[in-house]
C-alpha cells in the first residue's frame, strides 16, 4: 500500500463521514498530502554522507473556499498530514532537526482549487502526545490512566453492548504505553490478539467488543500535559517489569 493510499485509510477513520459531501470540488485532502510530500523531496538537502535534512515546518496556502473546508475537519486533518509527511521521511531516509508541524493558512491570492506550500527549518525538542481514534473521533490521553468502557464512569464512553463498564485501560507516563484488561467480560484484543496486559506500540489497534480502538502517538513542539509524577513512576515501574 502506498503513502497516499495509508493516508485516506487514516483520513477515512479520522473524519466524520458527514464531511464527505464537501469534498466534490476545489482542493481534495489527498492533493494536500501530494503537495507535502512534494516539498519534502525538493527541499531535503544531504548534509553528511548519512544524513539528509528536510524540513519541518510547513504552511498550506489555500483558496478561502478551500481553507473553510479544510478547517472544517479541523486537528484530525493535521494530525494525518503530519503523519504522512514523517512516514514519507522515513521511508526516504530524511531527518529533521525538530518536531513536524504543518499549518493552514487563507490566502486570498489563490483561486478554489489551488494550494502552495512553504517550508522551512525549525529546531527543537520533540515532544509526544498520545490520542486515540474511535468510530472516527479523536479523544487525547492525557492522564496517566485513561479507563475506557460502556459505564459513565469511564473517561472515554462507548456505546457497545459487548464492553464492561469499566473494560480496559491505557497507561501513558509521557513516551511510552501500556494496555490493561479490567477483568472484562468479554476480554481485549491488541492486533487481533487475546491480551491482558501488553506495551502498547503507536498505531496499534485494541478491540473490545465491536469496537476498534486505535492508538496513535503524535510529535509535537509544545510540549504536552505530563500525568502526575507520582503515577507517572508507576507507570514506568510497570513497563520496566514487563508484560504478562
Amino acid at each position: 500500500m502506498g503513502l497516499l493510499d495509508s493516508f485516506e485509510k487514516g483520513l477515512e477513520r479520522a473524519v466524520n463521514g458527514a464531511f464527505a459531501k464537501t469534498f466534490r470540488s476545489g482542493i481534495q485532502p489527498v492533493e494536500i498530502a501530494s503537495a507535502l510530500r512534494s516539498e519534502l523531496d525538493k527541499r531535503a538537502a544531504v548534509v553528511t554522507r548519512d544524513r539528509i535534512l528536510a524540513p519541518n515546518s510547513f504552511v498550506v496556502r489555500l483558496a478561502p473556499a478551500d481553507d473553510e473546508r479544510m478547517r472544517a475537519i479541523g486537528q484530525p486533518l493535521l494530525d494525518e498530514l503530519v503523519g504522512l509527511v514523517q512516514k514519507h521521511a522515513r521511508a526516504q531516509g530524511y531527518s529533521f532537526a525538530g518536531a513536524v508541524t504543518v499549518a493552514l493558512r487563507r490566502d486570498d491570492s489563490l483561486s478554489t482549487g489551488t494550494l502552495r506550500v512553504d517550508s522551512g527549518t525549525e529546531q527543537g525538542a520533540v515532544s509526544w502526545r498520545a490520542v486515540v481514534d474511535i468510530d472516527g473521533r479523536r479523544h487525547p490521553i492525557a492522564s496517566a490512566r485513561t479507563v475506557i468502557g460502556r459505564g459513565s464512569d469511564a473517561d472515554i464512553t462507548l456505546a457497545d453492548a459487548g464492553t464492561s463498564r469499566r473494560h480496559v485501560e491505557i497507561l501513558w507516563d509521557g513516551e511510552r504505553a501500556m494496555v490493561r484488561d479490567l477483568q472484562s467480560t468479554n476480554g481485549t484484543k491488541l492486533n487481533g490478539r487475546p491480551v491482558k496486559e501488553a506495551p502498547l506500540p503507536t498505531d496499534a489497534t485494541i478491540t473490545i467488543g465491536r469496537t476498534d480502538i486505535v492508538f496513535r502517538v503524535i510529535a509535537q513542539t509544545a510540549p504536552p500535559a505530563r500525568p502526575a509524577a507520582s503515577d507517572a513512576t508507576r507507570v514506568f515501574d510497570m513497563l520496566d517489569g514487563g508484560a504478562q
